[in-house]
């Protein structure tokens, strides 16, 4: 099991683009994973295979540190995203890394572009000052991989970068994806309103994608052994490999419980959490099952009884590694 996590890790180191895994759940070959560098087709038999996308951690790129970067910075910082701010302008650039940004490239629009590692988890934003940086920006990110690119301006602004770009052989197909008006629509008017209008965007979109897991960095290192303290210590990965209902978490949400009690990451915490990390520790002590999908039923009375606001159903998939 450590070769398939290895192997994953190495997957995603090399390359950007999407990366898919799927684990047998029934039958002889139960617990066996696979890595798949093409989305599998649907399959028409039961559902005896367990397949999610592996995510990176998402990172956002944003192209220019004016007035609205500013709460768009601190919002993705507080969404999770690892940030990077793209700025020509020293002082702008230094408004940037007062909003705490993970990476600050204050050199020309294109030459920064250039430094950013893109990948199918990258979310592109653009909002700089003027239409001739908005243009030399948007065709570097239309040549890189991305999950979202935005642009920010009037609409004759966007529609001159549009016509500038198809002009240079860009599609028009691809032209017409990038979210123009950036945001959802909901009468923002200030910078951090409109913050907000782009990353529930953001957000809507990333939620939306199919069956989404991943693996943060802190639980990859503890499930490829680079954690010296959890190395050769007994562990046990959870996934949720269904939803039905108002459940805490989706689809892909991973814990992994280690034989002291301790956990990285959560699936949504509450009684879901504390009845699996109890059967993971049942698991470590008795050494079996190796692997095995419970089911948590969070009916309407349940959830009452604990206090929680949400209830449904959950399929949780535990593997001993």
């Amino acid at each position: 099991m450590e070769n398939f996590y290895t192997e994953l890790q190495k997957a995603m180191e090399m390359s950007g683009e999407d990366i898919w895994a799927e684990t047998v759940l029934t039958g002889k070959h139960k617990g066996e994973k696979h890595i798949l560098h093409t989305e599998p087709a649907e399959r028409t038999r039961d559902h005896n295979v367990f397949c999610e996308r592996i995510s990176r951690p998402p990172s956002l790129v944003i192209c220019g540190a004016g007035h609205v970067s500013i709460p768009i910075i601190r919002m993705g910082k507080m969404l999770g995203f690892s940030v990077s701010v793209l700025e020509d302008r020293p002082k702008f650039a230094d408004h940037a890394r007062q909003a705490e940004a993970d990476n600050v490239i204050c050199e020309a629009f294109d030459t920064g572009l250039a430094q950013i590692q893109d990948s199918s988890d990258t979310w592109f934003v653009i909002v700089t000052r003027g239409h001739r940086y908005d243009a030399l920006c948007l065709e570097t990110i239309l040549g890189k991989q991305y999950a979202y690119v935005g642009m920010m301006g009037s609409r004759r602004r966007v529609a001159l970068v549009k016509e500038q770009l198809e002009e240079k052989g860009l599609s028009r197909e691809i032209l017409d994806a990038v979210h123009t008006p950036i945001g959802l629509k909901i009468g923002a008017e200030t910078p951090e309103e409109i913050a907000v209008s782009i990353m529930a965007e953001i957000i809507q979109i990333k939620n939306s994608r199919k069956k989404s897991g991943g693996y943060s960095p802190e639980l990859l290192q503890a499930l490829v052994g680079d954690n010296a303290c959890l190395s050769g210590k007994k562990k046990v990965l959870a996934t949720i490999i269904s939803r039905k209902g108002s459940a805490p978490r989706g689809v892909g949400t991973k814990i992994l419980v280690m034989e002291d009690g301790a956990s990285i990451d959560t699936i949504g915490g509450g009684c879901v959490e504390s009845e699996i990390i109890q059967k993971a520790l049942l698991m470590m002590r008795v050494g079996e099952p190796k692997f095995q999908v419970c089911r948590v039923d969070m009916t309407v009375d349940a959830a009452e009884e604990e206090g929680m606001v949400c209830g449904g159903v959950v399929e949780v998939m535990l593997e001993l590694v």
